[in-house]
């Protein structure tokens, strides 16, 4: 039976005289039935372990390979002997928030629609790599402070390559969440069902390999609230120089991030949970904060929507590969969330973000490639796609000692 199951957060919204008056539900669909079945890694490693090599002679690749294996033998009666890479999906995430507004970074929040102009118009570092990897590029408006004019994007889309944009905006930007909450409940529940669908929408058309990437000035400072909210890390080591701001504008950073994490760590002293034992294990965050509620007080739209595609994924048993720091907290969150979605993701790239390596540390994940990025846009996922290919090329036509008549 496909049983639809949801999780559940119950969030404060007032308090009078110590007492919760008021609680908001929010719902995200989880399918249990899609958790991942490992009956045949054995099966797989031996496959693995037969081909004409000293065993792990091609390290990270097998692993990736018996990932990848694992997923795609779901619902065989089998281990599948061949993996297949179809339509590989790359959709950028943009959005804008109004802690731009403080100067936390080298650009004004009106950089966005230039750059998400950038990708329609095929002239991005992220178009390049798409582009020789053979990678489908979907830009997502999430809610950038200045809509694409529908005119410029039939002048983008004249050239047939070029990427496709989808509108889904939750808002004009995220409030400024150094003095107030970054959205409203409502809006984090619509951007987990917007980036859901999205996903389905490319699973829908073949993909089974899915990338995420982001754009939207100000959103390291939200991926950085956000991961000292729900971890108890300190600030300092989760605020990084993102686009490469000044000393000073690092130290305005922290301040103002510190400010989004103290009032989730005020949401967390106020609520009586004592009073809501519907909480689960699975809805509450090392700092029992409910994510959803997180996302709500220091979020980004996009990054609330790629939470919600890497749900989908999970349930469509479709690989992620997980780009950089704000794609990883992303992560963070879904397997907060929903702790399976864990095993469909694989780990692109380390990035120079200082929060990353925290981030990376509670996913238990070893990236593929160390290569010094910080720019986003999914850049180290489309990088480390070949790598992926790699690992499906081996397992699926390496020799085996006994075809190639090798003897050890």
């Amino acid at each position: 039976m496909n049983t639809r199951l949801y999780q559940t957060c119950f969030l404060s919204l007032a308090q009078n005289n110590g007492t919760l008056t008021h609680y908001y539900r929010l719902r995200i669909p989880i399918n249990r039935t899609f958790m991942l079945n490992t009956k045949y890694s054995q099966d797989i490693q031996n496959h693995i372990d037969q081909k004409t090599k000293p065993l792990g002679a091609l390290g990270q690749l097998e692993q990736v390979a018996h990932r990848l294996a694992l997923i795609q033998s779901q619902g065989k009666d089998q281990a599948v002997t061949t993996i297949e890479i179809r339509k590989p999906s790359l959709i950028i995430f943009a959005g804008d928030h109004g802690i731009a507004d403080e100067g936390v970074s080298i650009a004004p929040s009106a950089v966005t629609q230039q750059m998400v102009l950038n990708f329609l118009n095929g002239g991005a570092a992220i178009n390049c790599f798409c582009t020789v990897n053979d990678i489908d590029l979907t830009i997502v408006d999430t809610g950038i402070l200045l809509p694409i004019d529908q005119v410029l994007v039939e002048q983008a889309s004249v050239q047939k390559e070029n990427p496709t944009l989808v509108t889904q905006r939750l808002g004009r930007r995220t409030a400024n969440f150094a003095k107030e909450a970054a959205m409203a409940d409502e809006q984090v529940e619509r951007g987990l069902v917007l980036g859901g669908q999205i996903v389905s929408t490319k699973v829908s058309q073949g993909s089974n390999l899915i990338m995420f990437g982001e754009m939207g000035i100000g959103n390291t400072s939200s991926a950085s609230a956000i991961l000292a909210a729900l971890t108890g890390s300190n600030v300092e080591h989760c605020v990084g120089l993102g686009t490469g701001i000044s000393s000073e504008q690092l130290a305005l950073k922290t301040q103002l991030v510190s400010k989004g994490v103290a009032r989730c760590a005020e949401l967390s002293e106020q609520s009586d949970l004592s009073h809501k034992r519907v909480l689960t294990s699975h809805n509450l965050s090392p700092q029992n904060l409910c994510p959803h509620k997180v996302l709500a007080e220091v979020g980004g739209f996009e990054i609330v929507q790629m939470v919600g595609a890497f749900l989908s994924a999970y349930q469509h048993k479709t690989p992620v590969l997980v780009d950089g720091f704000i794609v990883s907290v992303a992560a963070y969150v879904a397997t907060l969330i929903e702790p399976n979605a864990r095993e469909y993701m694989i780990f692109a790239h380390r990035s120079e973000e200082s929060g990353h390596k925290i981030v990376l540390h509670k996913l238990n994940a070893e990236p593929l490639l160390d290569l010094g990025l910080r720019l986003g846009e999914g850049t180290g996922a489309a990088l480390a796609l070949p790598i992926i290919k790699a690992s499906a090329q081996f397992y699926n036509h390496m020799a085996s000692f006994e075809s190639a008549g090798v003897t050890v």
